[in-house]
């Protein structure tokens, strides 16, 4: 079966599962779906996307050859769908913005909360003393030096780093209507998507920020002790995201969100008659579940497309990647409990996420339009070179994640579209000279904190920490 009757063949599945699931939301108690895990509309049987190039990819090399779901899994990954992140939502429900008086009562020299905009009542406030306990020092598990490697490792490639965030972990995540319909609500993605892929970019440079990559820079900033160092930029973003995200759902639930009208079809099937979140056939938004995509997105996934590209990540390097997400996938709110703890737990957990996914490409497109419009919004319509990176950028997409995805969200196919895997013997030859020789290590670091200040143009306009 060819990618286009694949993509032909989900989204007549899509439109079967979207018609039960908004009569499984207006159905009673007694209401009974085929298998336990689908009590939201959202989900579908496990097999209902097993032509999924993606997913046949991860079957055939990254699981054992006895793999299959296991039912503990789906149900625990199920019941992440009715949970936020409870501590920041009882803040956000009395009405408390916790980001900035956080940081200012950690990190005060004396530490008493006597800054000058501090609310002293916060004290009081179990909620805000939970995060307060969180942010404050490192937890028991955290290991600074796997960290730190995992953090150089993630930053060596700039480039692809930045390939990889927009045309794998985003692009990827666009035909899953669960991930993309927060987005469309708020209109962010669609209405600023530089901003918006800027700071998600930020973001995961703060990460993986480490004391080696802060002094080699021309940047007068003060250089970090270690990775997400208390009071990092790491860790300030941590905690500006996690307080987003906290209003994001708070609003979402309220009905606040309204961006999709007018930019996907049937947009109010997706609400209560009042204009509400669907809980029942969504879950809550940017629930437990759902942020577990997203830390796989930004490091597993990530990893992997390096790894595909030609760079020699090697087991030390892969597990410091995923502890250094491990510890900001903490302060962001996920549940310790819910995230799986290395390479093959991970490939296993997203196995199973995606093969329960509803997916709908048209929900998708507007986002995955707006991403991939961007280079000749900036470079002029006309721009030949413009038009080239935006075909560089959907080749990537394609070639890791697979045609069929590629043709539901409507992204262009080139004749040389093999091409960005020229990169593979690049990459993969400068990585063992590095690896062999000290004064090539040297050169090719210069290389990449230069070619990262100059990918960071937008960031010195616009951010302050970066300026």
């Amino acid at each position: 079966m060819n990618p286009i009757d694949i993509a032909k063949k989900i989204a007549k599945k899509n439109a079967a599962n979207a018609r039960q699931g908004t009569s499984f939301c207006q159905a009673s108690d007694t209401h009974q779906t085929p298998n336990t895990y689908q009590r939201h509309g959202r989900t579908t049987a496990i097999d209902d996307h097993s032509d999924l190039q993606v997913l046949k990819r991860i079957k055939r090399y990254l699981l054992p050859k006895d793999f299959e779901i296991s039912q503990d899994l789906l149900a625990k990954m199920v019941s992440g769908y009715d949970i936020g992140d409870p501590v920041a939502d009882a803040l956000a429900a009395d009405g408390i913005r916790f980001a900035k008086p956080l940081q200012q009562f950690i990190i005060s020299d004396s530490n008493s909360g006597n800054g000058s905009n501090f609310d002293a009542n916060l004290l009081n406030n179990h909620a805000f003393n939970a995060l307060t306990e969180q942010f404050s020092s490192h937890p028991e598990w955290f290991d600074p030096k796997l960290a730190q490697i995992g953090a150089a490792a993630y930053r060596r490639y700039p480039l692809m780093l930045i390939w990889l965030l927009r045309n794998v972990a985003l692009m990827a995540g666009y035909s899953i209507p669960a991930l993309s319909l927060p987005l469309i609500q708020t209109g962010a993605l669609m209405h600023d998507a530089l901003p918006r892929l800027m700071r998600t970019y930020a973001y995961i440079l703060a990460v993986s920020e480490h004391p080696q990559s802060a002094s080699a820079t021309s940047t007068k900033r003060r250089s970090i002790d270690q990775v997400l160092a208390i009071g990092s930029e790491g860790w300030r973003q941590s905690i500006q995201v996690r307080q987003i995200h906290t209003l994001v759902r708070q609003n979402l639930l309220k009905g606040k969100g309204n961006a999709a009208k007018g930019v996907i079809p049937n947009a109010d099937q997706h609400h209560n008659p009042d204009g509400s979140w669907n809980t029942d056939y969504w879950g809550i938004p940017i629930n437990q579940t759902d942020m577990v995509a997203t830390h796989l997105q930004f490091s597993l996934l990530i990893m992997r497309g390096l790894r595909l590209l030609g760079a020699r990540i090697s087991s030390e390097e892969a597990e410091g990647i995923l502890h250094l997400w491990h510890l900001a996938s903490y302060w962001m709110g996920v549940n310790l409990q819910r995230l799986p703890k290395d390479e093959a737990a991970c490939w296993e957990w997203l196995y199973t996420y995606l093969s329960i996914q509803q997916l709908d490409f048209k929900m998708g497109q507007p986002l995955a339009k707006a991403l991939h419009d961007l280079p000749r919004q900036l470079m002029g319509e006309d721009n030949r070179r413009g038009r080239f990176v935006e075909m560089v950028n959907a080749s990537v997409t394609r070639t890791l994640v697979g045609d069929d995805i590629g043709d539901g969200l409507d992204l262009p196919k080139s004749k040389i579209r093999f091409g960005v895997l020229s990169s593979v013997p690049i990459l993969f030859a400068l990585d063992t000279a590095r690896q062999h020789n000290q004064s090539v290590a040297e050169k090719l670091e210069a290389f990449r904190a230069k070619r990262q200040d100059n990918m960071n143009w937008w960031l010195k306009k616009n951010d302050d920490y970066y300026k």
